[in-house]
């Protein structure tokens, strides 16, 4: 640490002297990785914002994809979009800065709209479980339980919850006294990263981060678990294997995002802390703030007939149009 800061001193000896500013190391390694890594980022976060952006304007433009699922998968869309360039621009500019300084309330309002995300997207899925539960469990009340009011309903209850997790969070993490020079051994500003900088006991925030987050973990969680379990039982009193292969495709996608999901995250917490390396931890925080809102709109339009039929069908009317037009 005291050599990490020597060298911010050279770099930026004001602010690191004077200013209540945070430094992120990042990735060290040579300039040259450096620069990989930067256009590995940026190709990423083009890619993210391309899918996701795509899939918010398709949903908006078909009408016939005006359901509650799709619904839920623009919320979604939306979330990931925030999420990464909460991440990804900030992680850009450093890879090309030699001070990789950001201001106290750069650092927290990072935090606070990471929080809101990640705790957004536990929720939400867990809500498109509870949208797949119904679809396959009661399919003649389906419209009537999953009415436009309900679907909204459900949003705005898991965007509230996310928004007092993250203040809660947020608040209780940034008011711990730091000293020293503030230098975060990560790209992002993360709870343990930050934590590591305070000069006052961390216990109390410890305990406020463990309960708000075992709460929204093992609250969403069972809705998936018991909505699942509900799913697989109804699945398997369907006689014909044309009719159980139907009825589970239409799930397929929100599994395969749940598992990359909580795979990575039970990956990441679940190990004995001893064996995680700074840079494992980096790799995955990359895996799970960058790497996830990349793929999810991939593996919900890949792996969707009725959402490539939309496409399809937007591409064909837009080549229609410019050949109109010219």
């Amino acid at each position: 640490m005291k050599e990490g800061a020597m060298s911010l001193e050279k770099l930026c000896p004001v602010t690191v002297t004077f200013s209540p500013l945070f430094h992120l190391l990042g990735f060290t390694g040579s300039p040259q990785l450096q620069t990989i890594l930067f256009v590995v980022f940026l190709v990423i976060y083009i890619v993210t914002l391309v899918d996701n952006l795509g899939m918010i304007a398709l949903i908006m433009a078909e009408s016939q994809l005006h359901t509650p699922m799709y619904f839920f998968l623009l919320n979604l869309s939306l979330i990931d979009t925030v999420y990464s360039s909460v991440i990804a621009p900030r992680a850009l500019v450093n890879f090309l800065a030699e001070c990789k300084a950001v201001s106290f309330a750069g650092c927290t309002m990072q935090f606070f709209f990471l929080s809101l995300c990640a705790n957004a997207e536990a929720l939400l899925l867990s809500v498109m479980a509870y949208d797949r539960f119904i679809a396959i469990c009661k399919p003649l009340l389906y419209t009537i339980i999953m009415s436009r009011k309900v679907c909204v309903q459900l949003v705005a209850a898991s965007y509230f919850y996310a928004f007092v997790n993250a203040i809660v969070h947020t608040g209780s993490l940034f008011s711990l006294s730091f000293c020293g020079p503030k230098i975060i051994d990560h790209f992002f500003c993360d709870i343990p990263s930050v934590q590591k900088l305070s000069c006052s006991s961390t216990h109390k925030d410890s305990r406020v981060h463990f309960v708000f987050a075992a709460v929204t973990a093992l609250s969403t969680v069972l809705i998936i678990l018991i909505s699942y379990i509900y799913i697989i039982l109804n699945i398997l009193r369907i006689r014909s294997v044309e009719g159980r292969r139907k009825a589970f495709l239409t799930c397929t996608s929100h599994l395969t995002s749940i598992s990359i999901l909580y795979g990575t995250l039970f990956f990441m917490y679940l190990q004995p802390t001893s064996s995680n390396s700074s840079d494992q931890d980096k790799v995955m925080s990359v895996f799970y703030t960058l790497v996830i809102p990349m793929l999810n709109p991939l593996i919900y339009s890949l792996r969707n007939k009725k959402a490539k039929h939309a496409m399809r069908k937007v591409i064909y009317r837009t080549m229609n149009d410019s050949l109109v037009v010219g």
